[in-house]
């Protein structure tokens, strides 16, 4: 026959089958626990910018790319097609206004302008020989005036006395109207000499303009021949740096090509590119920062090319410090164009994430982990995002790219905070 366990024995060994059971099953889940820990993905905190959310201002700005230059630069064209014979001055070199730089071949435009100094005088000698000769002619048209004057007084004197004797009744008719024929033939003969001369002298009046027109013509071919010829001297135009020059001995330096640069390595400038997206937010006298490397630089559209090339536009910056240390001619700028001021916004840290204002899931920090949200984001500056919705002051969310980790919902943050 059995023996019979008593019911506080069975009651016992109940109790102790749950306690197993329930520690059994917490080992079980601190090891599941353990074991999602693990698989969870985990990225060091020194490899992600994480930013804190906070209010402030952004001036918001469009992106442009630009490039340092000297604010002032003269480029120096040769004006006629001659052999380069002397090189006196190379690139990098400090010059002043009137340093020699080049010596072309000059022989032929020198011999080109004595020639034209030559023709010049014979211009003269022949126009002085014109007024004389046109004086010679309406002096002796006048004489022919004053000669049939006189005529004209003596046949007015006839006529009086051919009337006079036929009232005394010792003339006759027919010798008064004779008289009087030949006084309005010698009338009509005078005031034709007149009309002649009048012509004549408004004639050489005008041969004479002309003269004086085709003159100034020549004197003005011969004033640009001669600045040609001195600018042919190729000399520094002003106080700078020999940025560029063409040093080929025996080369043609051909009219109209360049053959030295003097720039102002004092003074900068940045030439900048956008696109055309963007052409209506640049307008000349808007602000713009410049930042290259770590340095900001305030400054002012001073240009703006109207017509696209490629897709783009172009305009210069003339920043506020034109002689900033920073600033050196060759270096490549990030440009950022002002557009409006936002104050009192939710904001970011600019990341290389944003893509432009619009939805995006951003990993924000709890404790030791990064859980994705959704967050709605405006315009943005060269330092901050607007927050339009989905973050609160104070939290802190990654502004790293996070392409990689799209759709996990949980990450592992490692490393000291």
């Amino acid at each position: 026959m059995d023996r019979q366990i008593p019911v506080s024995e069975q009651r016992k060994k109940k109790i102790r089958k749950i306690a197993i059971a329930a520690a059994v099953a917490v080992v079980v889940l601190g090891i599941g626990a353990w074991l999602g820990s693990m698989m969870m993905p985990s990225i060091d905190r020194k490899k992600l910018m994480i930013s804190e959310v906070d209010r402030g201002t952004i001036d918001v700005s469009v992106s442009a790319t630009g490039n340092v230059v000297p604010a002032f630069e003269e480029i120096i064209i040769s004006p006629i097609s001659a052999k380069i014979l002397e090189v006196y001055a190379h690139s990098g070199d400090s010059v002043d206004v009137g340093t020699p730089l080049l010596r072309l071949d000059l022989q032929s435009a020198e011999a080109d302008y004595a020639k034209a100094l030559d023709e010049q005088e014979i211009r003269r000698q022949q126009r002085a020989q014109q007024l004389a000769s046109n004086e010679t002619q309406l002096a002796d048209r006048r004489m022919q005036i004053e000669v049939k004057e006189m005529e004209l007084s003596q046949l007015e004197a006839k006529l009086r006395n051919e009337l006079y004797l036929d009232s005394l009744g010792s003339g006759t008719r027919d010798r008064v109207r004779q008289a009087e024929t030949t006084l309005r033939t010698a009338q009509m003969q005078l005031n034709q000499l007149r009309q002649q001369y009048q012509n004549e002298v408004k004639a050489k009046q005008a041969d004479q303009r002309i003269q004086q027109l085709n003159d100034g013509i020549y004197e003005r071919n011969l004033d640009a021949q001669r600045r040609t010829l001195n600018d042919a001297r190729i000399c520094s135009p002003r106080r700078g740096t020999l940025t560029y020059i063409n040093t080929e001995v025996g080369s043609i330096a051909g009219g109209s090509q360049k053959i030295a640069v003097v720039s102002d390595l004092s003074h900068f400038k940045a030439e900048c590119e956008i696109s055309d997206n963007h052409s209506e937010r640049v307008r000349v006298g808007g602000a713009v920062i410049l930042r290259i490397g770590k340095e900001r630089l305030r400054g002012t559209i001073n240009t703006v090319t109207p017509l696209s090339k490629s897709g783009a536009i172009t305009f210069t910056v003339v920043p506020d410090d034109m002689s900033h240390p920073r600033l050196r001619s060759g270096l490549r700028a990030e440009v950022f164009v002002i557009t409006s001021i936002k104050d009192d916004v939710l904001r970011i840290k600019n990341g290389s994430f944003y893509s432009g204002p619009g939805d995006y899931t951003l990993f924000v920090v709890n404790g030791d982990t990064l859980l994705p949200r959704e967050v709605k984001l405006g315009e943005c500056n060269y330092d901050y995002i607007e927050v339009i919705s989905g973050l609160e002051v104070g939290e802190q969310v990654v502004v790293s790219d996070m392409t990689k980790y799209k759709g996990k919902e949980k990450l592992k943050l490692s490393g000291e905070d």
